[in-house]
C-alpha cells in the first residue's frame, strides 16, 4: 500500500459513543514521497554513529545505566509524573512522602526496561513481552488494580470524563487481541520489504491507536521502539530513547498521532517520527562524546588521591551508574569502614566530584552533579 493512500480506520457507533477501529497494517509500504527518503538515510546514519560510540566508550553498559533513567524519567513525565533525573536515581527513603507515587512509577520502568532488554535474548519482540513489561510498570503503582500484563477486557478513552465526551475512544476491547495478533506480524514479517525503522514508526502509531492495555499505554509504547531496534540490530545496545523528544514536543507529538486517525496522514506521523530519531541520535553522540571527556578529567583528578586512588576509581565506577549516594551506599558497595567512607567522600567533595544536596548533618546524601548534568 502507498502512505498516501492509507486509510487509517473507521468509527463505530457504539452505546452513547462511537469507538475507532484502525486499519491492519500487516502488508508492504511504499511511498513516492522524497522527504521520507531523505530522513530515512539521515536517521539510518545517526544510529550508525550512535552506534560507533556503543563499540568505543569502555565501560558503555555502566553508562547505559544513565540513558535507561533518563527515559524512564522521560517517559514517566509526557504521563504527569514530576519525578526529577537527580530524585530518580535517590533511594526510596529519601524521596518525600507526596512524590513516592511518581518515584515508583519511574522505577517500575527501569524495572520493566531491564527486564526486557534481558529478555530480548530469548524472547521475540511480541505480545507476551509486552505483556510482562506492561506488569512490571503498574504491579506496586497507581494503576496497579488495572489488570497489569493482560489485554483491557472493557472500554478505554483518552482526556474526557466518558467516552461520550473524550478526545479519543479506542476500539472496543473485544477487538484488541486480532489488532494486536496483527501488528505483532507485522513487526516480525520478513515477506515484505519495509525498512525497520519505517515499520516501527507505524508500529508504535498503531499500538497507541489501539491502546490495548487499561493504564501505560504510552510507557509501553515508547518502551517498544526501542526494544525493537535493539532486537533487529539497529542499535547494538539500548542507548535511544524518544520519549526525551516526545516530552519536549508533546502537543506535536499528539497532534501527529490524531492527525493518522483524522486525516489519514500516515506521511506526516512518519516524518516527525524520524525527525525524532535525527534529533534523539544526535543527542545521545554528543552526550556519549561529553561522557568520555568528563571520565578523562576525572581520572587525572583520580590519581591524585595517590594511595587511595585505586579504591577511588572503584567509588567513580559506581557513580556511573548511581549517581546520587549515602555514606551507607559508599560503605556497602565498596565494604569499608563507615570512617573510610566518610573520609572518602570528603575527598571527593574536594575534587569537586560530589556535592552534598540535603544541607542536613546526618543521613547526608551527595550527588555527583557533573554527571548527572549530562543528562
Amino acid at each position: 500500500m502507498n502512505l498516501k493512500d492509507f486509510k487509517s480506520g473507521v468509527y463505530r457507533q457504539q452505546y452513547q459513543y462511537k469507538s475507532f477501529l484502525p486499519e491492519k497494517i500487516n502488508h508492504t509500504w511504499i511511498w513516492d514521497e522524497p522527504k521520507i527518503n531523505v530522513l530515512l538515510e539521515r536517521a539510518t546514519q545517526s544510529l550508525g554513529e550512535l552506534n560507533a560510540f556503543s563499540l568505543i566508550v569502555p565501560d558503555v553498559d555502566v553508562f547505559i545505566q544513565m540513558h535507561i533513567v533518563k527515559e524512564a524519567q522521560a517517559s514517566s513525565k509526557i504521563e504527569g509524573t514530576k519525578t526529577n533525573i537527580d530524585e530518580a536515581v535517590m533511594d526510596k527513603n529519601v524521596i518525600v512522602p507526596e512524590k513516592r507515587d511518581d518515584w515508583q512509577e519511574v522505577q517500575n520502568y527501569i524495572r520493566a526496561m531491564k527486564y526486557a532488554i534481558k529478555q530480548l535474548g530469548r524472547l521475540p519482540l511480541s505480545n507476551r513481552l509486552l505483556k510482562e513489561m506492561h506488569k512490571i510498570l503498574l504491579t506496586g503503582a497507581r494503576g496497579e488494580h488495572k489488570l497489569p500484563g493482560e489485554f483491557r477486557r472493557s472500554q478505554n478513552w483518552i482526556g474526557g470524563s466518558n467516552p461520550s465526551d473524550a478526545v479519543y475512544v479506542p476500539p472496543i476491547h473485544d477487538e484488541v487481541p486480532d489488532l494486536m495478533s496483527d501488528l505483532e506480524k507485522f513487526l516480525h514479517n520478513e515477506e515484505i520489504e519495509v525498512p525497520h525503522l519505517i515499520k516501527i514508526a507505524i508500529g508504535h502509531y498503531q499500538f497507541e491507536t489501539i491502546h490495548p492495555f487499561n493504564d501505560g499505554n504510552g510507557r509501553c509504547g515508547r518502551l517498544m521502539i526501542t526494544f525493537y531496534l535493539v532486537a533487529n540490530k539497529l542499535l547494538i545496545k539500548p542507548s535511544l530513547y524518544l520519549s526525551d523528544f516526545f516530552e519536549k514536543n508533546r502537543t506535536s507529538y499528539y497532534d501527529a498521532l490524531s492527525r493518522v486517525r483524522e486525516s489519514n496522514d500516515l506521511l506526516h506521523w512518519i516524518k516527525f517520527f524520524l525527525n525524532g530519531v535525527i534529533t534523539t541520535a544526535e543527542k545521545g553522540k554528543k552526550t556519549f562524546q561529553e561522557i568520555l571527556k568528563l571520565k578523562n578529567e576525572i581520572d587525572v583528578k583520580i590519581v591524585k588521591l595517590g594511595r587511595k586512588a585505586e579504591r577511588g576509581s572503584e567509588f567513580v565506577h559506581y557513580l556511573y551508574s548511581k549517581p546520587v549516594v549515602s555514606i551507607n551506599d559508599v560503605v556497602k558497595v565498596l565494604k569499608i569502614t563507615p570512617k573510610n567512607a566518610i573520609s572518602l567522600v570528603n575527598d571527593f567533595e574536594k575534587l569537586g566530584l560530589l556535592r552534598e544536596i540535603t544541607g542536613y548533618k546526618r543521613n547526608r546524601v551527595f550527588a555527583f552533579s557533573d554527571y548527572l548534568n549530562l543528562f
